[in-house]
């Protein structure tokens, strides 16, 4: 750069990196309000692909890094959350299924991940794949995971329990309703964004009429946004039309951070700090804690 060269802060570039140094300044000068009570949290879309257990990985840990005591339960038999915060998971591991299946305790199976202090992970293995099948025949089949949680939140002082469940509408997907008080649902800036959703929310309906009554939707996360095409503005306008209440303000954009960051066993809040997905689950996660436990 030549002596007489000046900074033009003008141009796009330089507007987004002050846009960041605003952001992160604002987010260090934040104290998030705890809960007065554990609230638990079910991610759930039965859609593929929408960012729901990254959604889990990277709000646990933005929560955890608040001074949140947060635990993760992985219901997914393939167990990406149980990788992205660096838990052992491989096959014979005692994880969720021994909870679900064998009556065993969460205290029993419980990992503190490295990420954070305060964050925890109940992992999931594959012998989970197989756990469907086999809770046909129980008794309180529904229940086996509330009754599970139930007993180890009247032991152990958590803030946040977020379940990450698999992309569909099983006996395991049922048992994390169940033993959940608020749905969060991601919902990618994408087209059919909205396809399966009603589906979920007359699913969602049943649960809380004939299972678990304290059950809501109590948060709408927008992700893989790209502020470039009309397309994810279209989306997002027509989803915060459908649900102006539940709709965060906070859109997670498409991020390359956020997809390296599984492939080194961390979430994205600690993989790259200061980038602009790790700064928009900052702010997710203080904008839930602000909302509360929702009427």
């Amino acid at each position: 750069m030549t002596e007489d060269a000046t900074f033009d802060g003008t141009t796009p570039l330089a507007q987004e990196i002050a846009n960041l140094a605003r952001r992160r300044q604002a987010i260090a000068a934040t104290t998030l309000p705890l809960p007065s009570k554990t609230r638990i949290f079910t991610i759930s879309n039965q859609k593929g692909g929408v960012g729901k257990t990254t959604t889990v990985v990277n709000l646990s840990a933005a929560l955890a890094k608040s001074g949140a005591r947060v635990l993760v339960i992985d219901l997914d038999p393939q167990g990406n959350a149980s990788t992205a915060l660096s838990v052992e998971h491989r096959e014979g591991t005692p994880s969720v299924y021994d909870v679900v299946v064998n009556d065993r305790e969460l205290e029993d199976v419980i990992q503190k991940s490295p990420e954070f202090d305060g964050l925890f992970v109940i992992p999931a293995t594959i012998d989970l794949a197989g756990a469907e099948i086999e809770l046909v025949s129980m008794v309180a089949r529904e229940q086996r995971l509330s009754r599970a949680l139930d007993r180890f939140l009247d032991e152990y002082d958590i803030d946040y329990v977020l379940i990450d469940c698999p992309p569909s509408l099983g006996l395991l997907t049922i048992n994390a309703f169940v033993a959940a008080t608020e749905v969060l649902i991601p919902i990618q800036c994408e087209y059919y964004a909205l396809e399966g959703l009603s589906q979920l929310l007359k699913n969602i309906q049943l649960i809380e009429r004939h299972l678990n009554p304290k059950l809501r939707v109590s948060t709408i996360l927008l992700t893989m946004y790209d502020s470039r095409t009309n397309l994810a503005h279209q989306v997002a306008a027509d989803v915060r039309e459908h649900f102006p209440n539940e709709v965060l303000d906070t859109i997670i954009p498409r991020s390359v951070r956020i997809s390296e960051a599984p492939s080194y066993g961390q979430s994205v809040i600690s993989y790259d700090t200061n980038s602009s997905g790790s700064l928009s689950y900052m702010e997710a996660a203080a904008e839930i804690a602000r909302r509360g436990v929702p009427r």
